[in-house]
């Protein structure tokens, strides 16, 4: 790779692929990639799904955003007016993306009518389908998109507790209901990794949106790339197996399970997911009731940067046994 880079410095049309051998190696200097990431991008998907991957995580992420409480005709006409360019979410009912008009954006979101929150996140929080009168747990909820979205899509009308580790993020989630102006959230500082402070079958639904690595965000996080490494995939793997366990035992029989993750990565998705199944007799996947096109043959979900336009996420879902107890 030195050598690579002191042949470019010496002349502007140097192509720095041409004197580099093989799949890994080309687009890791294509896309800047550390070719780890790259190796093993392309054993879980395939070179042409890397590459369409890479290649997108260097691009610029769409701006998307949801409408809270005012009449969806009244903020698109308000912003249409100011020069944007909307266009209707394919990946989720409400969504919208959006180009120009930032600052009128910006505005709407301070004062709570629109929240900006991509459409695989969007996506999970639907995957949690909350009636109005249920109990739900968002277990890992700071800052609060997906917390906010389900009590906003309820009509405010579950009861949502909103956990999160450390207290000023809790505080996050707070704010960001009391400009929603959304009254059903309970927001609560717990460690979801320790026993969960609640009796046993206390929720009608539990999302738990996990602690991952993020590959799926580089587009917006790109930062990313050069921190991760393979111990650190490891150990979150490790703390999304308790979590998902932990999360399991206040589930209500014939209740609900969401597990996602804003990662691409088969360990801390499909593998979790395994080990879950094959650790318990108390739950089954239950297929998401989702657009087909995001659906695996497993019944879990996943959404893709250069396929879907949307971050990288998986969405399992799973229902209690009702004789469970």
């Amino acid at each position: 790779m030195n050598a690579v880079l002191r042949r470019a410095v010496r002349g502007p049309d140097f192509d720095p692929v041409s004197e580099v051998d093989g799949d890994v190696a080309r687009l890791s200097i294509l896309t800047s990639h550390p070719a780890w990431l790259i190796e093993r991008w392309i054993k879980n998907f395939g070179l042409v799904e890397a590459e369409a991957f890479t290649r997108t995580n260097n691009q610029a992420a769409p701006v998307a955003f949801r409408i809270n409480r005012k009449t969806e005709t009244q903020i698109l006409n308000r912003l249409r007016e100011t020069g944007a360019e909307l266009v209707a979410s394919e990946v989720v009912a409400g969504a919208w993306r959006i180009t120009g008009a930032a600052g009128a954006l910006g505005e709407l979101a301070k004062t709570g009518d629109i929240y900006i929150q991509d459409e695989a996140s969007q996506l999970a929080a639907a995957a949690v389908d909350a009636q109005p009168g249920e109990r739900v747990l968002d277990l890992c909820a700071a800052p609060g998109s997906k917390t906010t979205w389900i009590a906003d899509r309820s009509g405010d009308r579950v009861l949502i507790v909103a956990g999160d580790l450390h207290e000023h993020r809790v505080r996050t989630v707070i704010s960001s209901a009391k400009t929603q102006m959304l009254q059903c959230i309970r927001a609560i500082t717990l460690d979801g990794l320790k026993s969960l402070p609640f009796p046993d079958a206390t929720f009608d639904r539990v999302l738990l949106d996990a602690p991952c690595s993020g590959t799926g965000t580089l587009r917006r996080n790109p930062e990313i790339r050069y921190r991760i490494s393979p111990a650190d995939l490891a150990d979150l793997a490790g703390r999304q197996k308790q979590l998902l366990f932990n999360a399991a035992r206040v589930v209500r029989p014939g209740g609900q399970l969401i597990y996602s993750t804003c990662s691409v990565e088969p360990e801390e998705n499909e593998a979790v997911v395994q080990q879950f199944l094959e650790n318990t007799d108390s739950f089954a996947v239950d297929e998401l009731q989702l657009n087909s096109r995001f659906l695996t043959a497993s019944g879990a979900a996943r959404t893709w940067p250069q396929r879907d336009g949307t971050d990288g996420f998986f969405i399992c879902g799973f229902t209690r046994n009702v004789r469970s107890s």
